[in-house]
């Protein structure tokens, strides 16, 4: 299909704009390097020629968008430009990667393979995503270029995700926030970080996205005039002591305010830091940055209060992803913290553009010692260099090395180790040494003995105690928090579980064959439940390992099922115009942990699964996942992070028709609801009358516990849907004594 006279015009004026976004940037100082960039353009419409998005624009518009976001938002050079001008050139052309390298350089064609989509044949096990995931990281190793193209690439497909599909938009979204969103801050790209996680949260909670924008948008006039009042005398100050700065506010992302308002649950008029005051200054060759950082620090700590704990000093320690300012929060006009942040113009350069910034100053530079994201891209290139026989794994293990929060450890010499904020002593062992982490069984921190499962904090000094018959324990998954402890310690646990699982396997399929059953998928379900194993490789280890014997293997086999499954639920078109149908059920007062799977069901009706992971109950909104071992749908609530590393992982799984709940009887859903209040002589009987009597709600469990005049505790109650839960909450806020109530979620 040829492109219109208009089609030709809206590419042209796009290709300008990167002309001139290059222009400015000074990315092109030569005509040679003008041509290069003019060639990849050329080339990739060409090859893009008559082909258009699912919005309906020109494709060229999409890579030439990716190049203005290098160049313009990041930074980055004129390869990068033309790396994003072809990155999508050999996946969806009959260009290949030895026509890149002949007509660009072995460079260009390196970055354009790195960004080329994986195809082919891949395990069962395997993820797609999480191969080209790995591919796209391995890159790291030589050129982390590619790695912010395919940010920037991400963030293009993200400001164009309304022309997707619903279920696409799930599995984009959830690779973002899985994947992207971490990486970008890892790499200091905090903009793009904080706009991805907008967009997420706009496709996939519209309703919330809308209204938190909404009231932002209406507060705006008080809130800067309250802003106006406290720079004010800032200004002054500053002026008067000759300091050439640029203070303004900035205003907390609609997803960061939405985080905040869902972790604490309170409503959004209760979020008083919506905003930060930022003073960028111009820095003079004397006296040193840091040292001017904590003048200006001194003189907004001379006009208002400083709050004792909420000064973070990342000038004298930076981030481990390049990032350093002063960070502080004083006490404003009207009893209002206020946080403000103060940072030089190269640091400010830095935390907006990232690993390109950093990289500018550091070659600009005199001193070219290894920093904290020169460490963390060695670790991660460490990491990457050692052999991982699953890519799901090795994303997982690569994503905890995406921490947000750093602190800084010592050894008994001195030497400093930078570990995520909540390492424990194994943590740091591993980060030592393999073999180190392999025998710990201890640690002196700060001369005194500690267990090798406690937590350090910033400026421990850690002496780790070894010994040779100490070896790695699956309980230490649990306790370990960086992604070489993680990986060391399975790739121990896989060496001795190989021989279990074969050995169990084996023993399995001929106990089974004593009762004339087969091994297959419905058995392994069923076994997996009965012997509370997450997987099947699991009960084989445990059946080898002899943890798990067979002695009732026959008397499983007799039972019925006893999977959640909720018949009654029915799939709907996303378009949201069909109502569901009512489902005639028998009221038999038995709740869903009752229900059993009735061998008439029709063979071509969904099997849908309630989530464990998050337990969704009528009202709430939910995703379906659709199980490719079993074949069944779960289902999830959105917000489950389950769900999002399903999604990110297995993209193709999630179910394109939206699902609803239908009209529904009998049957019930468990709860878990946490309360807190003054304890008073008869609290719990008020509390299980409103319960029990005024809302004939079925109790589970409770447990309570009181101490120092508080009570709280939690309780499992059985309720139809979303809004006799509300209901209920209601009333139990009203009983005299009782502070707050909630659900309790398990993600």
């Amino acid at each position: 299909m040829e492109y219109s006279r208009q089609d030709e015009i809206l590419i042209e004026q796009k290709w300008q704009e990167l002309v001139e976004a290059c222009r400015k940037a000074k990315v092109c100082r030569r005509e040679d390097d003008w041509q290069f960039i003019k060639r990849a353009f050329f080339l990739a419409k060409e090859a893009h020629k008559g082909v258009r998005r699912r919005s309906g624009e020109p494709y060229i518009i999409h890579p030439i968008e990716v190049a203005l976001i290098a160049v313009r938002e990041i930074g980055l050079g004129k390869k990068s430009v033309v790396a994003a001008l072809l990155h999508d050139v050999v996946e969806d052309t009959d260009y290949t990667v030895e026509d890149i390298e002949r007509l660009f350089g072995p460079k260009i064609a390196y970055m354009v393979d790195g960004l080329t989509k994986m195809s082919g044949v891949f395990n069962a096990d395997s993820s797609e995503q999480a191969e080209y995931f790995r591919k796209v990281l391995l890159t790291l190793s030589d050129d982390v270029r590619v790695i912010i193209i395919k940010i920037a690439d991400r963030l293009h497909n993200m400001r164009t995700l309304g022309a997707m599909p619903h279920n696409k938009q799930i599995k984009i979204t959830s690779e973002t926030i899985y994947l992207f969103v971490p990486l970008a801050y890892r790499l200091g790209l905090h903009a793009i970080k904080s706009e991805m996680e907008d967009l997420c949260m706009k496709y996939r909670f519209p309703d919330e996205y809308e209204e938190i924008r909404r009231k932002i948008e209406e507060t705006e006039p008080q809130r800067q005039q309250y802003i106006d009042r406290f720079m004010a005398p800032i200004r002054q100050v500053l002026d008067d002591n000759n300091i050439e700065y640029e203070m303004k506010a900035r205003v907390k992302s609609i997803y960061s305010i939405w985080n905040k308002m869902r972790r604490k649950e309170i409503p959004f008029e209760e979020v008083y830091d919506l905003f930060a005051i930022r003073i960028v200054f111009k820095a003079t060759p004397f006296p040193s940055e840091k040292t001017q950082c904590w003048q200006i620090y001194s003189c907004v700590t001379d006009i208002y209060t400083p709050h004792p704990q909420r000064l973070r000093d990342w000038v004298s320690i930076p981030k481990s992803n390049g990032y350093e300012a002063l960070h502080s929060t004083v006490m404003g006009p009207d009893g209002i913290w206020v946080e403000v942040q103060v940072r030089t113009q190269r640091m400010d350069d830095i935390a907006e553009r990232g690993f390109a910034a950093h990289w500018k100053y550091k070659h600009s530079s005199i001193t070219q010692e290894e920093d904290g994201l020169d460490k963390w891209l060695r670790k991660v290139r460490e990491a990457l260099s050692s052999p991982a026989e699953s890519a799901l794994e090795f994303l997982d293990n690569f994503k905890l090395s995406l921490y947000k929060s750093d602190i800084v450890v010592f050894t008994p010499k001195g030497e400093a180790h930078s570990l995520p904020y909540g390492a424990t002593v194994l943590d740091f062992a591993y980060d030592i040494h393999t073999k180190i982490g392999d025998h710990a069984i201890g640690a002196k921190i700060n001369h005194r003995i500690m267990p090798i499962t406690a937590r350090l904090n910033s400026g421990d000094q850690v002496e780790v105690i070894t010994a040779e018959s100490a070896h790695p324990k699956t309980e230490w998954l649990s306790v370990v928090t960086t992604s070489k402890a993680r990986q060391s310690v399975q790739d121990y646990l896989k060496r001795e579980r190989n021989d279990n699982i074969e050995y169990g396997m084996q023993h399995l399929e001929e106990s089974l064959a004593e009762y004339g059953v087969s091994l297959n998928g419905r058995v392994i379900r069923k076994l997996m439940a009965a012997y509370e194993c997450s997987n099947k490789d699991e009960l084989y280890s445990k059946i080898g390992a002899g943890i798990i014997n067979l002695d009732n293997l026959e008397k499983l086999l007799k039972e019925n099922s006893s999977r959640k499954v909720l018949k009654f639920w029915k799939l709907f078109i996303s378009d949201g115009d069909d109502e569901p149908e009512e489902v005639d059920l028998e009221d038999d007062g038995t709740s869903l942990d009752d229900t059993i799977l009735s061998d008439d069901r029709e063979d071509d009706e969904p099997d849908f699964v309630i989530a464990e992971c998050c337990e969704p109950i009528p009202g709430d909104k939910v995703v379906g996942y659709r199980n490719p071992e079993t074949g069944a749908i779960e289902v999830h609530k959105s917000t489950c992070d389950r769900l999002i590393r399903l999604a990110s992982q297995f993209g193709n799984n999630i179910v394109k028709e939206e699902i609803k709940w239908s009209q529904h009887k009998a049957l019930s859903y468990l709860a878990t609801v946490e309360i807190r209040g003054i304890d008073r002589s008869g609290i719990i009987l008020d509390l299980t009358k409103v319960i029990t009597a005024d809302f004939s709600i079925n109790m589970r469990a409770i447990s309570v516990q009181s101490h120092d005049g508080v009570f709280e505790g939690t309780i499992s109650i059985y309720v139809q849907d979303i809004e006799s839960l509300n209901s209920l909450f209601d009333n139990i806020r009203k009983i005299r004594g009782i502070d707050s109530v909630k659900r309790l979620l398990n993600t």
